[in-house]
């Protein structure tokens, strides 16, 4: 049984008295401010001057800003998360130098995720106890899971959701044990009737998580309609309709946590079709359902799952005729179209009759034995794609060895 160390975040839920509450919103209105005004000067300076302003030069901008009278607010929160921002935003402009996100942009007091992150000479954590900077009490931390044996966080990231939850967030060191998978290889297949098919012929049901709370969420939207603008009402309002939509989000997320933790244990290889969800969820007639299945952070769940249980993620490549092959050995018959109703159809070659589903899973199952084995068709020509005799092994989006790009893992 092997075993690896990765960085793992704990999320928990805890409630603030009123003088926490109070210091905290303090400083996440002075975190989003010290971003706001970093970004627009290191624009600024580009715009006008070519140059390129660093972390380092932000830090000493920062001095500066806590010594005059409008900004001198600032000194009243911990530095900590302050001079974190700033180093986020240097993250963020080194992503945009790389090709791998855009241009940073401003946070936003209402729609902007109001959040804290604090480095080890921020807080202190014993005996079970978190208590930050400028705090003279700890947390009260809903412990729903213990933090592994012997673990010390090296962040925290404290943040109040649109529901007005309160959550902390505890990176820390973890061991996770890898073993043995009972099976080999599985092709997962994506819908919207069946979440996943899987080449063994499971479908795991779609729960539709949206779909079930849509009428309470339409009855919460239309109490917020009526409320006038800036009334106390009218904040009420919208943080009921913010509880239903965190109702709907952490069900998914529960769900698909569980769903890709059993796939990544029970079997070696996973392999999974590379779909463009930015482009589907253009479709009005789908769009809501495809946004409810979550695909994209199915995925990412599956990426740094199979990273740290040492499982093998092949991505076939958007192309490649899943459905429309047929699975049979030594047929490959590839029909010309099947619209999105036909759930079966038959080879006109060898006579099979196939599930649409189940046949794409299996066929994305052979693809990634290919690949795994031989590592056939990496980065293939779309046209050979479509005549389904190449397939493609991608990395996985954002995942890494230790998983650190994922909060709240599981």
């Amino acid at each position: 049984m092997a075993r690896r160390t990765v960085k793992r975040a704990f999320k928990y839920r805890f409630h603030p008295t009123g003088a926490q509450a109070a210091e905290l919103s303090r400083t996440f209105g002075c975190v989003r401010l010290v971003y706001n005004k970093a970004l627009a000067a290191r624009t600024e300076a580009w715009d006008r001057r070519r140059e390129r302003v660093n972390y380092n030069a932000t830090s000493a901008m920062l001095t500066g800003w806590k010594k005059t009278d409008d900004l001198a607010f600032l000194t009243e929160v911990s530095s900590v998360p302050l001079q974190q921002t700033l180093r986020h935003l240097q993250q963020g402009f080194a992503n945009f130098f790389a090709g791998r996100a855009k241009y940073p942009r401003f946070k936003s007091r209402k729609k902007s995720r109001a959040s804290a992150e604090y480095t080890r000479s921020g807080f202190t954590y014993r005996d079970g106890k978190l208590t930050l900077a400028k705090m003279s009490e700890p947390l009260d931390i809903v412990w729903s899971r213990p933090l592994p044996a012997g673990a010390v966080p090296s962040t925290v990231t404290v943040s109040r959701d649109g529901a007005g939850r309160w959550f902390v967030s505890l990176l820390c060191e973890d061991t996770v044990e890898s073993s043995p998978a009972p099976n080999d290889v599985v092709g997962i297949d994506a819908g919207i009737t069946s979440l996943v098919t899987l080449s063994t012929g499971e479908k795991v049901t779609n729960p539709r998580h949206e779909r079930a709370d849509r009428a309470r969420l339409a009855r919460a939207q239309r109490a917020l309609s009526r409320k006038r603008t800036g009334s106390a009402n009218r904040a009420r309002a919208r943080t009921r309709v913010a509880r239903v939509h965190a109702r709907i989000a952490d069900r998914r997320k529960d769900f698909l946590h569980k769903l890709t933790t059993r796939l990544v244990r029970e079997n070696q290889v996973v392999v999974i079709e590379d779909l463009t969800v930015r482009t589907m969820v253009r479709n009005r007639s789908l769009a809501r359902a495809i946004s409810d299945a979550a695909w994209s952070e199915l995925r990412a769940m599956l990426e740094y799952k199979a990273a740290w249980y040492g499982r093998e993620l092949v991505v076939v490549d958007r192309f490649f005729p899943s459905t429309r092959l047929c699975s049979v050995p030594g047929c490959g018959h590839v029909h010309e179209r099947l619209p999105l109703d036909v759930r079966e159809w038959t080879c006109p070659e060898c006579g099979s009759v196939h599930d649409r589903d189940v046949n794409a899973a299996n066929n994305l199952r052979a693809a990634g034995l290919a690949v795994s084995a031989c590592g056939a068709g990496v980065r293939p020509q779309r046209e050979s794609s479509r005549t389904g005799r190449s397939v493609s092994k991608q990395e996985g989006r954002g995942a890494t060895r230790d998983g650190a790009n994922a909060p709240n893992h599981r």
